[in-house]
């Protein structure tokens, strides 16, 4: 059987997938409101500098790491559906991004990502629940899709 060989390209790739996930944790520890924080950031930008999935992977981990951190407040079958969620919205962004502009994609990611995904909970937990969740989870998101362009951007100029 023949092994497979080790490109240098996968080991920086994954180098740099490890430290965005470990940048997700150190943000998970940041939190604005309960289980809102700092964690899709990294998510974000690896959506736009590896790809949408690394960047589905970097965000879904980095929510989890924020629910163990939290004590998993919604139940843990809520949190792995936040954390599906979001591995979609960062793709999204990546696709938002590509299709239109970085405004566009900030504003579209920020409207899923806040209001949306909100909104998807008031089945299970009712009005209450989006009216103490949407504000605060939405300007997380708008913060954290926002640095993400930026940092891309910085990054995106020094390399060229």
């Amino acid at each position: 059987m023949k092994e497979k060989e080790v490109s240098l390209g996968n080991v920086k790739t994954l180098t740099l997938v490890a430290m965005l996930i470990a940048l997700s944790a150190v943000g998970a520890l940041i939190k604005i409101f309960n289980t809102v924080a700092f964690d899709s950031m990294p998510g974000y930008f690896a959506a736009l500098y590896l790809g949408s999935l690394y960047g589905a992977i970097v965000i879904a981990l980095g929510h989890l790491l924020t629910a163990v951190t939290s004590g998993f407040p919604l139940g843990v079958l809520n949190h792995l559906y936040i954390a599906l969620q979001m591995a979609v919205y960062a793709y999204l962004f990546r696709v938002f991004y590509k299709k239109f502009n970085v405004y566009v994609a900030i504003v579209l990611t920020t409207l899923l990502n806040g209001p949306l995904a909100t909104l998807l909970f008031v089945p299970m937990f009712g009005w209450g629940f989006f009216i103490t969740w949407v504000f605060p989870l939405t300007i997380a998101s708008f913060i954290n899709i926002s640095l993400a362009a930026l940092i891309y951007k910085i990054l995106s100029k020094k390399e060229q």
